[in-house]
């Protein structure tokens, strides 16, 4: 098995055509992947890859005299899954053949363009015999896969494919195999069809989501689109072609299936805990005190609640219960409008319009376009016809509108009479746009405090769109002097070892520059030189935790506000249940470079401790926010950052003295 936990199943063990082989990648100790082989008649395990390339998906082609498999040279960072600096990483990966006997050429071996006169077969058949009606049938050969050890990682060669990001191989006929490629912006893989013997790809499929060759390689099951065909593996499928009807029904029995979810629940606490000791629990005993409650158990929720409570006797963060089978509820998509409203004299009036960013796709802001001509102040007289008045809740009058045009009446006063009738695309949910007014509120608020000398960026988890808002907020402002960076309510995620690396960059010299005044550049180029302060509070978990852990560790600056939630135990690699539902045992316990258990239970701990009192946050009051500013203003005052003049020009020519009486 694998020597280390990942939330990506990439063993998939593949049989050899004489059914003696089994090949599949395994992580070494580098984190890279390399092909291994196990014989099942010697007992023996071969390496067939060196590990100085990330090896995946093998496959044996039809005569077991190859392995293919795909590879990447520039893996890299992307080693370290579990760390935010593997997400930038663009991984392409190659294809190879390892000729697995040293008898044996390799499959793009030279050919000569003469004729030879060679008729013998170039696939797996022996001979071509006639049957009683005269035409030829075919005779299969016994196939023995024999690999020699002995100099293989020299019989690997790379086939003529351009580098791309190709995620697996699968089987296919004779001297043809497929590859999956995942291209940006599509949906599902992009599957080539190979020609070894050519060297040459062709697109078979496009939105493929799932794909299964059977035995002979002849006949593919192909998910496409949403919907399952089987076609043949020698053509692409036709476009129009009619997929599988598949109307399936499963009998359950809720009762039993019931009793099997909640046991397997406690099989996976005990079976996947981070820990083998279950954090004490008498597991067995506990086993029997909850099962009895599942006779009773009258509705999934019923079952989740169960679960859950059991699954707290372990103590453990992270240790989620969710989903399941659920009856079907449809739900009525309330259209939102991106302001604030109020009853006046017997309308609503808009109190604030949420303006976002027009400019990006992400944060729809329907009454902010250019050319609504809406302001803070106007009434909604009418929704699609009917009067907005106070007797109704306006959101009545927004069902079923998201996403779809509708007609409102605005007024500058709460009259019928001069309104304007306006088209408008409500939207399902305000939170971006709610997040990024608050968000701009605290960057203008630091920016005011500090007379425009301190930074604010606001980091929401250690996920994709905390990476993405770190780098768009810190980098956009490092004309700064320091940083304020809030990570409250960080949902956590990665482990942000980027951003603790991005701040913890020092500064080594300049260069200068011709350009305009002569500003110079620092090197590295892009970075904030002077003081940093963290905000941290008690919904910051997580990868919210290890974050200003790790800023704590490397002493980057102090941690202002309330301690940190304390769940540090990850959570991947977790079975679902057999409805779908999810319980969570955690599966990675963090401890310290001292060999003890940390943060889990405990939570990070701020060196300055400042609680939002209520009254001063309804007055329009940040209490951390203004705390951490005045601490990171003490700090610049000890020693704020200066660019270095560029010094003088160097002199550099040099002579002899007395050189000129020689000449």
């Amino acid at each position: 098995t694998d020597r280390y936990a990942h939330p990506n199943r990439t063993m998939n063990p593949v049989w050899s055509p004489d059914s003696k082989w089994i090949a599949y990648p395994k992580q070494l100790e580098s984190h890279y992947k390399a092909i291994f082989a196990y014989n099942i008649d010697t007992k023996k395990t071969l390496q067939l890859t060196d590990g100085m390339a990330d090896a995946i998906s093998p496959i044996w082609d039809e005569q077991g005299k190859y392995l293919y498999f795909l590879a990447s040279t520039n893996y890299g960072l992307k080693s370290g899954w579990l760390d935010m600096s593997s997400y930038d990483t663009q991984v392409t990966r190659s294809l190879y053949a390892i000729v697995l006997s040293k008898k044996d050429k390799a499959p793009n071996f030279p050919k000569s363009d003469e004729e030879t006169g060679d008729v013998s077969d170039k696939g797996t058949l022996e001979s071509k015999k006639k049957d009683k009606n005269g035409n030829f049938e075919e005779t299969k050969k016994n196939i023995v896969v024999s690999i020699d050890a002995d100099g293989i990682t020299n019989r690997i060669v790379a086939l003529k494919l351009d580098s791309r990001n190709f995620e697996a191989l699968i089987n296919g006929p004779g001297l043809n195999i497929f590859v999956a490629e995942n291209v940006p912006n599509q949906p599902g893989f992009l599957i080539h069809k190979y020609d070894i013997e050519n060297m040459k790809p062709e697109e078979f499929a496009t939105k493929v989501s799932e794909l299964v060759v059977s035995a002979d390689r002849k006949n593919m099951l192909l998910k496409q689109n949403g919907s399952w065909s089987l076609v043949g593996t020698e053509a692409p499928p036709k476009n129009g072609e009619k997929g599988l009807k598949i109307d399936v029904k499963i009998k359950v029995d809720p009762e039993a299936e019931y009793h099997q979810i909640f046991k397997e629940g406690w099989r996976y606490m005990r079976d996947f805990l981070y820990v083998n000791n279950v954090h004490g629990a008498p597991w067995d005993t506990i086993y029997k005190w909850y099962s009895p409650w599942i006779d009773h158990v009258r509705h999934r929720t019923d079952l989740n609640y169960v679960v859950d409570i059991m699954s707290g006797e372990v103590s453990i963060g992270h240790s989620y219960v969710s989903g399941g089978d659920m009856p079907d509820i449809d739900k009525v998509p309330v259209g939102l409008l991106g302001c604030d409203l109020e009853a006046d004299k017997g309308f609503y009036k808009i109190t604030k319009i949420y303006s976002g960013e027009n400019w990006n796709p992400e944060l729809e802001a329907p009454l902010s376009l250019p050319g609504m001509n809406v302001k803070s102040g106007d009434y909604i007289i009418a929704i699609n016809g009917k009067d907005a008045t106070t007797d109704l809740n306006p959101y009545q009058l927004l069902e079923q509108t998201a996403g779809r045009p509708i007609t409102i009446l605005f007024n500058s006063t709460p009259s019928i009479i001069g309104a304007k009738k306006i088209l408008v695309k409500p939207i399902a949910s305000e939170n971006g746009l709610r997040t990024y007014e608050w968000i701009e509120q605290n960057r203008q608020k630091v920016s005011e405090l500090s007379n425009g000398k301190l930074a604010y960026v606001y980091v929401p988890n250690t996920s994709a769109n905390g990476f993405e808002s770190f780098n768009r907020y810190y980098f956009s402002q490092q004309d700064k002097k320091g940083v304020i960076v809030d990570e409250r309510n960080n949902g956590g995620g990665s482990a942000a070892d980027y951003m603790i690396d991005i701040m913890s960059r020092e500064l080594f010299g300049y260069f200068n520059s011709k350009t305009n005044d002569h500003r110079p550049w620092t090197t590295p180029m892009a970075g904030i030189w002077g003081p940093k302060v963290m905000l941290i509070n008690e919904r910051s978990g997580s990868g919210g935790d290890l974050l200003p852990y790790m800023f704590h560790a490397k002493q980057l600056g102090p941690l202002v506000g309330t301690r940190t939630w304390g769940g540090l135990v990850g959570t991947w690699d977790t079975p679902r249940f057999i409805d779908g539902g999810r319980m969570v045992a955690p599966r990675g316990g963090f401890y310290d470079t001292n060999g003890e258990w940390a943060v889990e239970g405990v939570g990070i701990s701020p060196d300055i401790e400042v609680i939002q009192d209520p009254k001063m946050v309804m007055d329009g009051h940040d209490p951390q926010l203004e705390r951490g500013v005045e601490e990171a203003m003490k700090l610049l005052k000890q020693n704020e950052f200066q660019l270095k003049p560029e010094p003088a020009p160097p002199i550099k020519w040099k002579r002899a003295d007395g050189y000129e009486q020689e000449n």
